[in-house]
């Protein structure tokens, strides 16, 4: 990890950063600041009630206030109090899905590309059941069985995560193994797990750290699908997802109850997947060496 965080310092300083994505960096920047501090800042407690103040418009409308700059839902409770602590819903269920999710993808993906045979078959055919099966009904039957809960979402997330992570690390491993710092290792008598993860782990580390950028978009996604159709992390905590469900009752009459966790949504899902382009660009040698004209 830290000749690859030592790589990707020495991309910053150089001509790369000319191209960093400045306005997605900064929003990504900004959802994990509120994910960690959010709550604590939000200008009143994202459950407070206030029965008086319902339906108030964002501030620029007539009837809105400075008070609630993005208004109240019907609840009376403060919608930006309310975006700034779903924030930190999103980025916990994030963490945990990509690190279950990731951690096991890897590892299998490492063991079926080093393996091959009948240990790649099986862990290859059981990756593509796993991506066949819809995970928004893999949760449903969760949230069935077990209840809504955190815990359900991570796991039901962690169940198809894993897939992705094998096939890609797979396809990274087969094009390792068969170079010359394989056959010496093996030479010089180095164990299968040294191999796999002293020498074949290390060359993909670039891979793996795009890959997790670029699904932490697609996680926030499913966790709000999740949500809102009642399969995901249960009220009163603000989740963006249940905020979008509820709040589509009261589209006609109140458009900023479901419109604003939508927007929080889609531009950290937009930011994330631009990061995780860049990313990728400036961490593959080789996509570098292609753009920059050889």
């Amino acid at each position: 990890m830290v000749r690859l965080w030592l790589h990707l310092k020495q991309v910053l300083l150089k001509e790369r950063f000319s191209r960093f994505p400045i306005l997605p960096g900064g929003i990504v920047f900004i959802f994990i600041f509120l994910a960690i501090f959010g709550e604590s800042l939000a200008p009143y407690l994202p459950n407070e009630m206030n029965l008086r103040e319902r339906f108030l418009p964002p501030f620029w409308q007539e009837g809105g206030t400075m008070g609630h700059p993005l208004g109240t839902d019907m609840l009376g409770r403060d919608m930006l109090s309310r975006i700034m602590a779903g924030a930190r819903v999103s980025f916990i269920v994030a963490v945990l899905a990509l690190t279950l999710g990731g951690l096991t993808g890897t590892v299998l993906g490492i063991i079926s590309g080093y393996y091959g045979g009948k240990v790649d078959a099986i862990l290859m055919r059981s990756a593509d059941a796993t991506l066949a099966f819809p995970i928004i009904l893999l949760a449903m039957l969760l949230a069935i069985i077990l209840g809504p809960s955190l815990q359900n979402v991570v796991i039901s997330l962690g169940l198809v995560l894993w897939a992705r992570y094998a096939r890609v690390i797979r396809g990274e491993v087969l094009g390792f193994k068969e170079r010359d710092f394989i056959a010496l290792a093996r030479v010089a008598g180095s164990s299968d797990f040294r191999i796999m993860f002293r020498h074949l782990f290390p060359n993909i580390r670039s891979t793996l750290v795009v890959l997790l950028t670029l699904q932490v978009g697609w996680v926030i996604i499913v966790e709000a699908s999740l949500s809102f159709v009642g399969a995901g992390i249960p009220g009163p905590d603000p989740v963006w997802g249940s905020m979008i469900s509820k709040g589509r009752d009261y589209v006609t009459m109140a458009w900023w109850i479901p419109f604003f966790p939508g927007v929080a949504v889609s531009v950290v899902c937009l930011s994330f997947n631009t990061l995780g382009d860049w990313l990728r660009e400036a961490l593959d040698p080789k996509l570098r060496q292609v753009i920059g004209g050889g």
